[in-house]
């Protein structure tokens, strides 16, 4: 609609954000994980995730854990919030109306970003594996790294130090939020609480590289400046290479789609949804059953594998 330049900064739309070095951060470094926001100085209450007012303050208020722009890194969670505010400033709708207005509802997705309560009854209760804590939570101490390659034990310990930028940015509040609580699913995380059906997260990728019953989210020159790469090389959060255009991840060795121009989003304990506009192919997993990742699982790869066979 022409409402949204991705140069321009990110004050023009939300002036509140222009403090602690940020005036000048286009949305582009948003959308693409530059901006150095992937965590917030002091952990908030859980609370304050659930009323999205307060945390997006905090964001605005934060100075950057590094110079916007220079380097990217996963903003795990505080991703949703910050481009969800953008979206909020310029539509007058919070994210997740603007989604069930925008996509859900045209594409008759069983998908939500801030799920109803009618439908709390048919959300699959996610399984986490245990680490060691009596109560199923990470227990660091419990746990032998010392067989690890050095690289990857360097990784192992950034993901269960509690005090590292990795595990604040996975978890921002501690304790973690309990994802399989009904208020957490009835808030917009749009960065994590999407819930959807494998098929609806296939849908909407369809709509996004051709006509899906007559409806095209996004057109062919808006997915070519979408899967431009923005950012690549080892990232400050996650510590292994990773690839993003503009809010999407690309392919690379973290993360496995569809063909080399192929785009989507892999997700916390295995889900991914990705669409390939050379093949017209749309894909979607959920699991409720957690892995400890958040890219490169088995039972995913093995899908993958089978649709490429296929194809």
């Amino acid at each position: 609609r022409g409402e949204l330049d991705s140069d321009a900064p990110v004050v023009d739309y939300w002036p509140e954000f222009g403090t602690a070095g940020k005036a000048a951060v286009p949305v582009r470094w948003l959308l693409s994980h530059r901006s150095g926001l992937p965590v917030v100085d002091e952990r908030p209450p859980a609370q304050e995730l659930l009323d999205w007012d307060p945390i997006v303050k905090r964001l605005a208020e934060q100075a950057p854990l590094w110079e916007p722009g220079s380097a990217h890194g996963y903003h795990a969670l505080t991703y949703g919030w910050l481009v969800g505010e953008v979206v909020r400033r310029i539509s007058g709708k919070s994210v997740g109306t603007f989604f069930a207005d925008e996509v859900a509802g045209p594409l008759g997705l069983d998908f939500h970003i801030g799920l109803p309560p009618q439908y709390e009854p048919r959300v699959s209760r996610l399984v986490e594996l245990s680490w060691g804590g009596a109560d199923g939570s990470i227990d660091a101490s419990a746990i032998d790294l010392s067989h690890l390659p050095a690289p990857i034990r360097v990784i192992a310990e950034a993901y269960l130090d509690p005090e590292s930028i990795t595990n604040r940015a996975l978890h921002v509040t501690s304790p973690p939020l309990d994802w399989n609580a009904p208020e957490v699913h009835a808030a917009e995380i749009p960065a994590a609480s999407g819930i959807a059906t494998a098929r609806s997260v296939a849908r909407m990728y369809a709509a996004t590289v051709g006509d899906v019953d007559g409806i095209r989210v996004l057109d062919p020159d808006t997915v070519a400046t979408a899967t431009e790469e923005q950012s690549v090389g080892r990232d400050r959060v996650l510590h292994v290479p990773t690839r993003f255009g503009l809010g999407f991840f690309l392919p690379s060795p973290f993360v496995t789609m569809g063909g080399e121009r192929s785009f989507g989003h892999s997700g916390a304990g295995g889900s991914l949804g990705f669409a390939d506009p050379d093949t017209g192919v749309a894909f979607g997993y959920v699991m409720n059953k957690m892995q400890q990742n958040l890219a490169g699982d088995l039972r995913t790869l093995s899908l993958i594998g089978a649709l490429n066979r296929c194809l």
